[in-house]
């Protein structure tokens, strides 16, 4: 069982709009929100404010038209493709324009169709992964007629070190977009600025600007891994047993016989393996938590399910059947479990299997364990 606690993700994106008080805050919802579920998750966010989100994707874009608002503004990142340009300007979708080409083929599109649809501009200021270099955004906006036609509504970039709250990039990085934003404004009544990600926005307010677009942090991951995490926790993933085994003679564990449990030993076979994602999610050796006690896997997590050393745990093997062994929760949380598996908590949340049953916690009123 997945349980998500939109109640946390609406209070996440509340605390980071504190935090910005003079931005607006986006919400970035991008891979099915992280795996969490774009709708759920996107809707829930509307409720407390949120206007602004981002998705990679055309398809992504073109499936939450269908479920959030109409007062919506949604934005393409991962670039529009050419002869994407019409679906987009038809279905009311923001492109991030990312290179000269795709800023010539929106700039024809527009004017083919008679208006002025709006776009966002991306700039490189020091990730070098997408977005204009600094000399092909200057040439640019010495074209402007071009700018005029292309009508950005937004200018941004991406912070490379953001979660290094001391790395030099991120002070070259802002004063880099400083100086494409005084390139460009005068072109342009009404454009509005964006750097920060999650981990950006508590850099201080010299590099919010005007639109701030956490994800991570409003999932739960710390936006700040060298301090406490500020942000509430949101996911708790539970693994059913299914099978429970007493040991009346020392026998080799799973795949490979890579590990061998003396007489006496139990174990529960739970269901959830590697196809669910709990090799990225939980690492070689997931730990868990049942009945109140630390327990840790045993031999090679297999497809579809996972065996646990359950040898001190006190209860008998009838009443063990169905019960839960929490792998994910407030103890052993995203930032543990990223820490220990040497991952990101990006990975550990896309990770996670689309067979899980997902349950949703809406109010102060829900169980939250």
């Amino acid at each position: 069982m997945l349980t998500i606690d939109l109640a946390a993700i609406q209070s996440n994106w509340l605390k980071l709009c504190a935090v910005g008080a003079n931005a607006a805050v986006a919400g970035v919802i991008k891979a099915n929100a992280y795996g969490l579920g774009a709708a759920q998750v996107g809707n829930a966010l509307y409720g407390v404010g949120c206007r602004e989100f981002f998705f990679a994707s055309i398809d992504e874009a073109l499936a939450a038209r269908t479920f959030l608002p109409i007062d919506t503004f949604i934005y393409v990142l991962g670039g529009i493709g050419a002869g994407n340009e019409k679906l987009l300007i038809e279905s009311k979708l923001t492109p991030v324009l990312c290179s000269t080409a795709a800023i010539r083929g929106w700039a024809k599109a527009s004017i083919d169709l008679g208006g002025r649809a709006s776009s966002a501009i991306k700039i490189n200021t020091g990730m070098t992964r997408f977005g204009l270099d600094l000399e092909e955004f200057e040439a640019f906006c010495n074209n402007v007629d071009l700018v005029r036609v292309t009508n950005p509504s937004l200018v941004m970039s991406h912070l490379a070190c953001a979660d290094e709250r001391h790395h030099p990039l991120n002070i070259q990085q802002r004063d880099r977009f400083l100086r494409c934003t005084r390139l460009i404004s005068p072109l342009v009544s009404g454009l509005r600025f964006s750097l920060v990600n999650s981990a950006g926005i508590l850099l201080g307010r010299e590099w919010h600007f005007d639109l701030l677009r956490p994800g991570a942090a409003l999932y739960g991951i710390n936006p700040s891994p060298d301090a406490p995490n500020p942000m509430l926790p949101v996911v708790r993933l539970t693994l059913p047993i299914v099978q429970v085994r007493r040991l009346d003679a020392p026998a080799a564990i799973g795949y490979g016989s890579s590990v061998t449990l003396p007489a006496g030993a139990r174990i529960a076979v739970v269901a959830g393996g590697y196809a669910d994602g709990l090799h990225r999610t939980l690492g070689l050796q997931p730990e868990g938590i049942l009945n109140g006690g630390l327990i840790r896997a045993v031999g090679r997590i297999s497809m579809d399910s996972t065996m646990f050393d359950i040898t001190g745990i006190d209860l008998p093997d009838d009443q063990l059947i169905g019960r839960e062994i929490e792998v994910i929760n407030s103890s052993l949380s995203l930032d543990y479990l990223s820490k220990k598996n040497n991952s990101l908590g990006y990975e550990v949340l896309t990770s996670l299997g689309g067979r899980y049953q997902r349950r949703y916690l809406t109010g102060a009123n829900d169980d939250r364990k």
